[in-house]
């Protein structure tokens, strides 16, 4: 097993910005978080294995998250040059995408039941097999944090982490479930 601090130097060596320690009993599971998954915004709604509706429902998910005590929260913020820039906010959420990836080798190794969670649904295959073949990565598959009902800022506050790091910055959330 591998002490707090070294998880901590492991999830920065990946490229996160901040991590810090999460209680799982502090992660609150709010149904209006999984209708909004409905409203498909985010265009993964029904359309791949990580989110809503194949994720499972908001009931198996919390009992997934429930087996776990602890974890840490995972955060990359990046700095924007221009505040309404969606190409610059794209390419911050695929350098923490790239984050997730550089860690989950490491503590899948160390933490082989671990639950990582991303920010938005799995983006391991380019065009996922949803639904019509099983996932071909299962223990590869990052599930959004969102689709299992969670308000991330509140994860993060209830955890003593802030979300929000000041002006101009961007802030995508994950988080690893190890124990």
């Amino acid at each position: 097993m591998m002490t707090r601090e070294k998880i901590k130097q492991l999830a920065l060596a990946s490229g996160f910005t901040h991590t810090g320690p999460l209680d799982v009993d502090t992660i609150q599971i709010r149904e209006e978080v999984r209708a909004a998954c409905a409203e498909n915004k985010c265009k993964a709604y029904n359309s791949n294995w990580s989110c809503p509706p194949a994720c499972g429902t908001l009931a198996e998910c919390e009992a997934m998250l429930r087996k776990y005590k602890n974890g840490f929260i995972l955060q990359t913020t990046g700095v924007l040059q221009d505040t309404l820039d969606y190409e610059e906010m794209l390419e911050i959420g695929k350098d923490h995408g790239k984050h997730i990836a550089a860690f989950r080798e490491e503590i899948n190794v160390l933490y082989p039941d671990s639950l990582l969670l991303g920010a938005g649904g799995c983006k391991r295959c380019e065009k996922c097999t949803y639904p019509g073949s099983p996932c071909r990565f299962p223990n590869e598959m990052i599930h959004s944090m969102e689709a299992f009902g969670m308000v991330v800022s509140d994860v993060c506050k209830n955890n003593d982490l802030p979300y929000y790091y000041g002006p101009n910055t961007l802030t995508y959330v994950g988080c690893i479930l190890i124990e």
